[in-house]
């Protein structure tokens, strides 16, 4: 399925000295945000499943703890996180690597609310989209667009990496929900959550859904695809897995991840356009 971006140029001026940004040549040195071409949903979605198989690994296998792993992750976000900020053009190898941890301790997120402070995965998946939907209120009302095409200040990118942080912490409860508690099964959950992106991207493509909101919400989706994905290869057949484990599955998916992100620095196919555009879902 081709996901990728239309050119649909926004015309509105961009207040330069508002945002910070005094030059043409200035606002596309903080453009680090990717062309949302097909690569960009492969990698996402391999990234979820690292996420969800790789804190299940460091938690279990490697014997740090729910507490210790999600400690050692956070710092290694915040500091990938602050080589982000500082870049002055988009890195396919940093980016994604933010993407990656980001998944990682958004698992961890939902995981402590659950284990260490006994919150339902109901009221986490509600707890989680009410604080998303007010993470779009406030940066929409800041910035007067949720275009990933637009961000061109650090302000902005402040708002990106919240909202993105956000989604993998509602996609692991809702995820978690779907395939535990409501007793479906990890290959079932896949294909439930792989039929609605389908019919999201039908309803954006033939039936006018907005962009915009057509891209979050396949974004949101994504998280619990690729968290049953991994957990459906990663758990034992008594689980309703393939039993590959934790640390096989988490190698896979590296790996893949590697070589899709050294075809992009190679082919810079997602490098950032020129100009300012809203994000679709499909090339026209």
């Amino acid at each position: 399925m081709d996901m990728s971006t239309d050119q649909v140029v926004n015309t509105r001026p961009i207040p330069m000295a508002a945002h910070g940004s005094t030059t043409a040549s200035a606002n596309n040195l903080l453009r680090k945000v990717p062309e949302v071409v097909l690569f960009f949903w492969i990698i996402k979605i391999l990234c979820t499943t690292v996420g969800e198989t790789a804190a299940d690994f460091l938690n279990d296998n490697m014997g740090l703890g729910l507490t210790g792993t999600s400690l050692v992750m956070g710092a290694l976000l915040i500091g990938a996180l602050v080589l982000q900020f500082r870049s002055r053009s988009y890195t396919p190898v940093l980016y994604w690597l933010v993407v990656v941890l980001m998944s990682v301790v958004g698992t961890l997120i939902t995981d402590n609310m659950v284990e260490n402070f006994g919150i339902s995965l109901e009221a986490s998946t509600i707890g989680f989209a009410v604080l998303l939907t007010i993470a779009f209120v406030l940066w929409y009302a800041s910035e007067r667009t949720l275009s990933i095409h637009s961000i061109y200040t650090h302000r902005r990118e402040a708002f990106y990496w919240t909202v993105i942080l956000l989604t993998f912490a509602l996609g692991t409860a809702a995820g978690d929900l779907v395939a535990e508690q409501l007793g479906l099964g990890y290959l079932v959950s896949a294909l439930w959550f792989g039929a609605a992106i389908v019919a999201l991207f039908a309803a954006h493509r033939f039936l006018g859904l907005g962009a915009i909101v057509a891209f979050w919400t396949a974004y949101i989706l994504t998280r619990p695809l690729g968290a049953s994905i991994g957990d459906y290869m990663s758990q034992s057949t008594d689980d309703g897995g393939l039993a590959l484990g934790t640390v096989v599955t988490s190698f896979i998916f590296l790996g893949a991840i590697v070589l899709c992100v050294v075809y992009l620095v190679l082919s810079r196919a997602d490098a950032p356009r020129s100009g300012v555009g809203d994000v679709t879902m499909a090339d026209d």
